[in-house]
């Protein structure tokens, strides 16, 4: 185990306080796991990157083929993680292994990256995209998807905040809503869309830049499955049920994303996915005519709160983790016995959220912005996390129920594609990649501050 930089709260502080909050509780179920993977990673994205994908792929050999890559990159991740959280399950996830392979002042920076950063500007991201589609279906005046994004925010946090146990049967019926939406959509384009369909088409070759932005956008769509870390100390049978949590996930998924795909290259061809603003729409029109568009935006809706729902439950879990090790952050640590939650952390996050939601407002481009605001910083901890895995198997002896296979080609290939995604998320966004790397550097004085006090409360 790495040396830790900071003195821990000494024991007279320490049992009084787990006493008084609780800890973490294993009552979640394998299903309960899953559905928080599956219900964060289909979110709103599948609604909008499959024509930016067409429009780079080229042919519909291609679009098949990065699909169908961007899951087993995936799949590669995922057994990373499966390593790290079946050796390791802890409710702060990427936090403890960072913290285990290079120590507390990485892993407080992730902390604070992924408060400040990384999961609530996913958050405010998805919320805009609920508040875009729930605005077509009713709209609130001028300012009404800021508006619906906001409430969407408080009112699913006000959920987790009575109990554990009313957020994840939440999060198994929008999850529910979202496969049968799903489900709906694929079948309807499948049997009933009128037209003659297109013809298939082979691959053709692929420009490196081409390529490199369709699985960007493809590896965007994935996004999220790693946040099944953030429940390893809260499953029950958690070294067992993390793994098949990650890889079931991951496959539903990618047979999911696959299956669309196939779908809308049938019925639209690639010129019409590459042309069309909105390819689920598209898609419907064939299917039920102009009342079909609204049905896709209840669909949406169903999938940005399930998204936004399991991403509240995760986010906070982190900066639970970080509280509990840092004076500073101290009330943040604590965790209510009744309902099992992190009530201090839930309500930080939702705080952050609403600013990043009212600055979208007042942007009026707060989904763009989300999206550079998040990239960089999201692939620069992912490339950190999966590293930790090589510097933990050198250090420390801990049984490893799991062992990702193929060791070590599995975790460097894996890393060599973080570190691509890194670079382009830098070279190709806008000015927005900065903003979100000055804040993980705003971090540092912070950090310090925590040391002052840390060393002083250890005299």
């Amino acid at each position: 185990m790495a040396e830790a930089h900071f003195v821990q709260p000494p024991p007279a502080v320490q049992r009084p306080l787990q006493a008084a909050e609780g800890r973490p509780r294993p009552l979640l179920s394998l299903t309960d796991g899953i559905a928080i993977v599956i219900g964060i990673v289909i979110g709103s994205a599948i609604f909008e990157t499959p024509a930016l994908v067409a429009a780079n792929a080229g042919s519909a050999g291609n679009v098949v083929f990065v699909w169908i890559l961007g899951g087993v990159i995936s799949i590669m991740g995922a057994l990373c993680y499966a390593e790290l959280a079946s050796a390791y399950p802890h409710t702060g996830g990427d936090y403890h292994y960072l913290d285990r392979a290079y120590g507390k002042n990485v892993a407080f920076l992730f902390a604070w990256a992924r408060m400040t950063v990384i999961q609530t500007g996913s958050i405010a991201l998805i919320a805009f995209v609920f508040g875009d589609y729930a605005s077509q279906i009713f709209r609130l005046g001028p300012y009404s998807a800021s508006i619906y994004a906001g409430s969407a925010v408080v009112l699913l946090t006000l959920g987790h905040l009575v109990g554990v146990q009313l957020s994840v049967n939440g999060q198994r019926w929008l999850t529910a809503a979202q496969i049968g939406g799903l489900l709906l959509l694929v079948g309807a384009g499948w049997l009933f869309a009128s037209g003659t369909p297109a013809p298939a088409e082979a691959m053709r070759p692929m420009s490196a830049s081409s390529f490199g932005l369709a699985m960007v956008f493809v590896l965007l769509s994935y996004g999220g499955w790693n946040e099944a870390a953030y429940v390893s100390g809260e499953l029950r049978k958690p070294k067992k049920n993390i793994v098949r949590v990650l890889i079931l996930s991951i496959l539903i998924i990618a047979s999911f994303y696959v299956v669309l795909n196939l779908v809308l290259l049938q019925r639209l061809g690639i010129e019409g996915m590459a042309g069309s603003e909105a390819v689920g729409a598209d898609l419907m029109r064939l299917v039920a005519g102009e009342s079909g568009a609204v049905m896709v935006s209840l669909l949406v809706v169903a999938c940005a709160l399930a998204s936004i729902n399991a991403m509240i439950f995760t986010g906070a879990r982190t900066s639970y983790a970080m509280g509990r090790d840092f004076l500073l952050f101290s009330r943040v640590g604590r965790w209510r016995r009744g309902g099992s939650v992190p009530v201090n952390a839930l309500l930080l996050q939702a705080s952050i959220i609403l600013f990043l939601v009212l600055f979208g407002a007042v942007r009026r481009k707060g989904f763009e912005t989300m999206v550079d605001y998040t990239a960089p910083v999201f692939w620069l901890f992912f490339l950190l996390t999966t590293i930790s895995l090589i510097v933990l198997r050198r250090k420390d002896p801990t049984p490893r129920p799991f062992r990702v296979p193929f060791y070590p080609v599995t975790p460097v290939l894996f890393a060599l594609t973080c570190a691509y995604l890194l670079y382009s998320s830098i070279m190709y966004t806008g000015v927005g990649s900065f903003i979100g790397l000055g804040m993980v550097i705003s971090g540092i004085p912070i950090l310090l501050i925590c040391r002052r006090r840390e060393a002083r409360n250890a005299k």
